[in-house]
């Protein structure tokens, strides 16, 4: 087969690095690609919303499945265009994506049909939301409605943050016009973070195995938010029986909202969970595709080919497929560019690429590649760098034995990953 992906960051890698070990797959291209992407897939310059440029290059050269692995264009319904257009094509349409493309959208959902999360209202008036905001007190969360590139979500330790967040959204609109429209104010769960992905064709839900990601920028979940500085799998201080209470009480009832709803989800769902103190799990947010960096920790324990499970999911034959998950753990650290996550700078020499990684994988997300070949950072988060062992901590000791040996001017990295798993 001949697969197109979508995308350009660490999730994209990770998904071609795995499909690139299927017996089915015969060429990979990948739009746009970035400089580790083009090590095993032909990166053609096509941005992500290009719909009819994507559409036209997969009928020119014969493309027998695009995967569209990120969140804009899956929101703005590029499956919905390619399968009007005769051509395969992998993700949720529009009317499912819309579970991660409006977050009021998903909190009435989970409302109406009492799947657990924090109370909320939603605004989309800035005088109305500010007078709801004065009755509350901190730590409060401010979500813009719309997409806002995994940053759209502050939360604020005081109320003076709590404002400010709430002008910037909705009055400077540093998210975009669409995105800060309407706010969601919700209340500050505590507690544990756990991510829940699943394969899902409609009713049928495959959970993958659980994974928690590391949020803010700094060691001891300290700093602004980014779209992920680490992650780690499995997730070993969380009881088996609060990971299958969330799949029965969040994570297959919404699937099964959706097909209610009439907007049966095909792809991947991502459920952010936090398990509270008393150990229930409840709903943080819904994405609707694989995260980035979980990925990175995710496929490299999937034992079963990933295309199979896209052709059986397409095929709606995803509950007769058996999905088989290695035992071994998995830790990604994110090196990031100086600044990141405000302005940073782009260009700066990547070295140590070259040098033999054991037991380690590294997947670009921020890179180009130079005429030259050498590689160079062109984004925030630059690579991931996963360990894999028999164990938490050996995985994790792998990862920064490797992130190590990696080397750009002011590279930054959270030196405390996956370390609420080994206290």
């Amino acid at each position: 087969m001949r697969i197109l992906v979508i995308g350009r960051g660490g999730r994209e890698h990770a998904i071609i690095w795995k499909l690139s070990q299927s017996q089915k797959v015969t060429k990979l291209f990948c739009a746009p690609g970035n400089g580790g992407i083009a090590e095993l897939a032909e990166c053609v310059p096509i941005n992500e919303m290009q719909f009819e440029q994507v559409a036209q290059f997969a009928k020119d050269q014969q493309i027998d499945l695009v995967f569209v692995a990120p969140d804009d264009p899956l929101a703005a319904g590029m499956v919905d265009y390619l399968e009007a257009q005769g051509i395969v094509a992998y993700g949720p349409r529009a009317n499912a994506a819309l579970i991660e493309g409006s977050k009021k959208f998903m909190k009435d959902l989970l409302a109406k049909y009492n799947i657990p999360t924090a109370a909320y209202e939603t605004f989309d008036n800035y005088e109305a939301a500010l007078a709801y905001l004065e009755q509350q007190s901190a730590p409060i969360v401010i979500k813009a409605d719309g997409l806002a590139a995994g940053k759209g979500v502050i939360v604020a330790q005081t109320m003076i943050e709590a404002k400010q967040a709430l002008t910037d959204i909705m009055q400077d609109q540093v998210f975009g016009a669409s995105a800060g429209a309407q706010v969601v104010i919700e209340e500050f769960l505590q507690g544990q973070e756990m991510s829940l992905l699943a394969f899902v064709e409609g009713n049928t839900v495959r959970v993958m195995v659980p994974s928690q990601d590391h949020k803010p920028v700094f060691d001891g979940d300290k700093g602004p938010n980014t779209g992920g500085m680490g992650t780690y799998s499995p997730v070993p201080h969380i009881a088996q029986s609060i990971v299958d209470e969330a799949i029965e009480t969040i994570v297959k009832p919404c699937a099964q909202a959706l097909v209610q709803e009439g907007r049966p989800f095909k792809g991947i769902l991502y459920a952010g969970l936090m398990i509270t103190p008393e150990g229930k799990p409840k709903t943080i947010e819904f994405n609707a595709r694989f995260g980035d960096p979980e990925t990175q920790v995710l496929l490299p324990r999937l034992k079963t080919d990933l295309l199979e499970i896209v052709l059986a999911t397409i095929e709606e034959r995803l509950a007769d497929l058996p999905i088989e998950w290695s035992e071994d753990s998995a830790v990604c650290v994110i090196l990031a560019s100086p600044g990141y996550p405000s302005e940073y700078p782009k260009g700066l020499p990547i070295t140590g690429l070259d040098q033999p990684m054991e037991h380690a994988v590294v997947f670009h997300a921020g890179t180009a590649r130079q005429a030259d070949g050498s590689i160079v950072t062109s984004g925030g988060r630059v690579l991931g760098i996963t360990g894999i062992g028999r164990d938490i901590a050996e995985a994790r000791e792998r990862a920064y034995a490797a992130a190590d040996r990696i080397h750009f001017d002011g590279k930054h990295y959270r030196t405390d990953i996956a370390m609420k798993a080994l206290r």
